[in-house]
């Protein structure tokens, strides 16, 4: 009998225990998540930025964005004094002081992987995240270098490290890609080293989420290509998948029971003349990271004068259809919740 106890305390120094130590275990508490899409600062949203001040943008949604443990977005925009526009119908460029309001909105991080973030040049692409620094606001996508760019912003929270990788597969030219030794974005146009960087960060991080520029702007569906790289990157670690660029809402997907948001929409955004109202129509995506798994819902939202605001249930109710219109293996229910269907 001595000797069955002696083996059993043997194996009790050698498990380590659940959601104590082993990287990859369910934390013991929940961990809430919020992501954003689209933000500019720039055009019709600069102007209210100066009239209002730096927190308007944000004023309606912050409380939700401030509640989180994590909040992110993507940054459609450059943030500089410096650098000459390139030749392209919309090159944004917007104020640093604007940051502010990111920060004291509760967003933690953004993507600057996207096709406006080198709108102003290599020098205001590398101001933008000298910025973001001094605004505390953590940033990856873009950098001195590829490693740089490929690096992901991470949070640890309740013991756990939050990864999220930006990338773009929408970028003006080859010489907007970073490069071994030359500065610009983390370019998806290739599978590497795109998914050699997802499988580090899932080996270095408890959770990975990459949020990626993609598709065509103001279409309902993603590409072909989409949904392929989609699955791709949930086969190489990827946890969660979001995606941004069509300027409008795109269905969900679910890949061996991993979520995949194909667009978030804008979020602080201007009116766009091209397309329409649907570009006006946005959400926050929640997840929250529990001993159970990782559940997610989505907060419908609806951009008001450059501004995110939260509606009323009929405006919630459309867009909750909406999305399951356009979504593919996955049910949002009445009150936001989304889950795969079975």
């Amino acid at each position: 009998m001595r000797r069955y106890a002696f083996m059993f305390m043997i194996l009790l120094l050698l498990v380590p225990a659940a959601g104590i130590s082993a990287q990859g275990a369910a934390p013991k508490e929940k961990i809430r998540l919020t992501f954003a899409g689209d933000i500019l600062l720039d055009g019709f949203v600069g102007d209210q930025i100066a009239k209002y001040g730096v927190d308007f943008p944000f004023a309606k949604v912050a409380p939700v964005l401030q509640k989180a443990d994590l909040a992110f977005a993507n940054l459609e925009t450059p943030v500089s004094v410096r650098g000459a526009a390139a030749s392209k119908t919309f090159a944004f460029r917007s104020k640093p002081a604007a940051l502010a309001g990111l920060s004291a909105a509760g967003i933690d991080g953004v993507t600057v992987a996207n096709n406006h973030i080198l709108d102003y040049g290599r020098t205001a692409m590398l101001d933008t995240l000298v910025h973001l620094d001094k605004n505390n606001i953590g940033h990856t996508g873009a950098g001195a270098n590829i490693d740089e760019a490929f690096k992901p912003y991470v949070k640890t929270v309740k013991g756990k490290r939050i990864a999220v990788l930006g990338t773009s597969r929408v970028l003006s030219a080859p010489s907007w890609y970073a490069g071994k030794n030359s500065p610009g974005a983390a370019s998806a146009y290739t599978a590497e080293p795109l998914l050699s960087a997802i499988k580090k960060s899932a080996k270095d991080n408890d959770y990975t989420v990459v949020y990626i520029h993609w598709n065509q702007e103001f279409k309902d569906y993603p590409e072909a290509y989409a949904r392929k790289l989609a699955k791709q990157m949930i086969d190489s670690g990827a946890d969660i998948i979001l995606g941004a660029h069509s300027h409008c809402l795109m269905g969900i997907e679910y890949y061996k029971h991993k979520p995949i948001y194909y667009s978030l929409g804008n979020f602080v955004f201007n009116r766009s003349t091209r397309g329409g109202d649907k570009t006006l129509h946005s959400m926050l995506v929640n997840f929250t990271i529990n001993p159970s798994g990782v559940t997610s819902s989505i907060t419908p939202v609806k951009i008001i004068g450059g501004q995110p605001n939260f509606m009323g249930e009929a405006y919630n109710k459309e867009t909750i259809q909406k999305l399951n219109q356009l979504s593919f293996n996955a049910k949002v229910a009445a009150g936001g919740a989304v889950s795969e269907k079975q």
